[in-house]
C-alpha cells in the first residue's frame, strides 16, 4: 500500500509555506505517496494548502487570546471538539506517519497520533520553541530544528538540526528581474524596494512607508508594498495615482517579487529569513517587537552580526525606515556587500532532509520504530 502522511499546523505563512515544502519534497522522494493537510477552519491555510494541489481537513481551533480574555471562553470545547473531528480523520486516513509544522492546530492532531502509537515529527522553525512543540516533543518520533541549542527544549538523541524548509517556488525559481519588475507594471530603469511584512501584514511597517510614501517617488524608487488585509484598503487609498507604487496584501507568487527588488524591507521571522537567504537581497530588518522571548529581535541581530543585514526597531520605524532604505538605495556597494553576506547563510536542502527521515522512518518495521521513538 502507498505510504500516507498527515501534515498538521498553519495559521501563519511562516507555517504553512515550510509545511508544503516539506510536502513537495516528500512527493519528489516517493510519488506514489498519499498526503493530507490538516488545519484550523478559517484560517489561510484552508486556501493556501489546496492553492498548492493538496487536500486539507479543516478542524474547530483557535489560540489562545491574549487580547481579550473573554474570547477565551469557548476554547475548552473547541479543543474537545477538534479531538473528535481529530481522530475521524484518523480513523479514516489511517496515516503512516503525522508530522506537525507549529500553529494550534497541529497540537490534537499530534497529540491523537502519538496516543494511538503513530509516529509523529516535529518541524521547529524558531530558536524559541512554542509551548506546543515542547510537550509534543517529549514523544515524538525526531525533532527539526533550524538552529543549534535546542536541547533545552527537546530531548537531545531526537534532535536533527536540519536548517528550515524553502518553497520550491522560492528556491528553483527562475524567475529574472525584468520578469519580475513586468509582472508587477514596474519600470526595470528603477531600483525596486520590496515591503513584505509577512503573510498577516506588519503594523509599524505599514505606517512607516504611509508616513513616508512621497520619499521613495523623490528619490527615482518604485514599491511593491505587501500591506496585510488590515492595511491593504488604506494602503489602496494612499498609493493612488502613485504609478511608482503596486500594492495588494498578499503576494501569492513571491518569487516574481523576489525577483524585482533591488532591496527589501521585512519582519525577522525564521522562515523570512531562511527565503531572504536564499534570494541573496539586502535586507532592512523590522522586528515584530511582541515574538516570544523578542526572537525576531535576536534573528535580525545575527544577521546584523555577519554584515548580511540592517536592522530598525520597530517603535523607531516610523522616523529611520524609509531613511534607512534611501540610504541604501544610493550606495551599490553596500547593496553587494549585504547581498554576498546573505547568501553565505543560505540553506536549500532543508525539505529534503527532513522528508528523507520520515520515509526512513516509516520504512523501518514497528520494533525499531519503537526503539528510535524511546530514542
Amino acid at each position: 500500500m502507498n505510504k500516507r502522511i498527515i501534515i498538521a499546523g498553519g495559521g501563519t505563512g511562516g507555517h504553512i509555506f515550510p509545511a508544503i515544502a516539506i510536502a513537495g519534497a516528500l512527493k519528489q522522494q516517493d510519488p506514489s505517496i498519499e498526503i493530507l493537510f490538516v488545519g484550523a477552519q478559517g484560517k489561510m491555510e484552508m486556501e493556501k494548502v489546496p492553492q498548492a494541489g493538496y487536500k486539507i481537513e479543516g478542524i474547530t481551533i483557535a489560540g489562545f487570546n491574549r487580547s481579550s480574555l473573554i474570547k477565551n471562553i469557548g476554547l475548552p470545547f473547541k479543543l474537545i471538539k477538534s479531538f473528535f473531528q481529530v481522530n475521524r480523520i484518523l480513523r479514516s486516513f489511517m496515516p503512516d506517519a503525522v508530522v506537525g509544522v507549529g500553529g494550534y492546530s497541529s497540537f490534537p492532531v499530534l497529540r491523537s497520533a502519538q496516543a494511538k502509537g503513530i509516529p509523529t515529527f516535529i518541524h521547529e522553525s524558531n530558536s524559541f520553541a512554542g509551548k506546543s512543540n515542547i510537550l509534543l516533543g517529549k514523544k515524538a518520533t525526531h525533532i527539526f530544528v533550524a538552529t543549534d541549542g535546542m536541547e533545552k527544549f527537546f530531548p537531545a538523541g531526537r534532535i536533527s538540526v536540519v536548517g528550515n524548509p524553502v518553497r520550491s517556488t522560492i528556491v528553483q525559481s527562475k524567475v529574472t528581474r525584468e520578469e519580475g519588475i513586468r509582472f508587477f507594471g514596474l519600470d526595470p530603469a528603477k531600483q525596486t524596494v520590496l515591503s513584505t511584512g509577512g503573510s498577516l501584514g506588519a503594523k509599524g511597517i505599514n505606517e512607516a512607508i504611509a508616513a513616508h510614501l512621497d520619499g521613495f517617488e523623490k528619490n527615482g524608487l518604485q514599491l511593491i508594498w505587501q500591506t496585510g488585509k488590515p492595511f491593504a484598503e488604506q494602503a489602496a487609498s494612499l498609493s493612488a495615482g502613485h504609478g511608482n507604487i503596486w500594492t495588494h496584501d498578499f503576494i501569492a507568487q513571491m518569487e516574481y517579487a523576489f525577483a524585482a527588488a533591488d532591496i527589501v524591507i521585512s519582519r525577522s521571522g525564521a522562515m523570512s529569513i531562511a527565503e531572504l537567504c536564499v534570494v541573496q537581497k539586502p535586507v532592512v530588518f523590522v522586528p515584530f517587537p511582541f515574538a516570544a522571548e523578542d526572537h525576531q529581535t535576536a534573528n535580525a541581530q545575527n544577521l546584523v552580526n555577519k554584515k548580511a543585514g540592517l536592522l530598525v526597531k520597530d517603535s523607531e520605524a516610523k522616523d529611520k525606515l524609509v531613511d534607512t532604505v534611501l540610504a541604501l538605495s544610493k550606495d551599490t556597494g553596500w547593496q553587494t556587500a549585504l547581498k554576498t553576506n546573505i547568501g553565505r547563510l543560505a540553506i536549500t536542502d532543508a525539505g529534503d532532509r527532513i522528508a528523507g527521515e520520515i520515509l526512513k522512518e516509516i520504512a523501518l518495521p514497528p520494533t525499531a520504530k519503537k526503539e528510535a521513538g524511546n530514542g
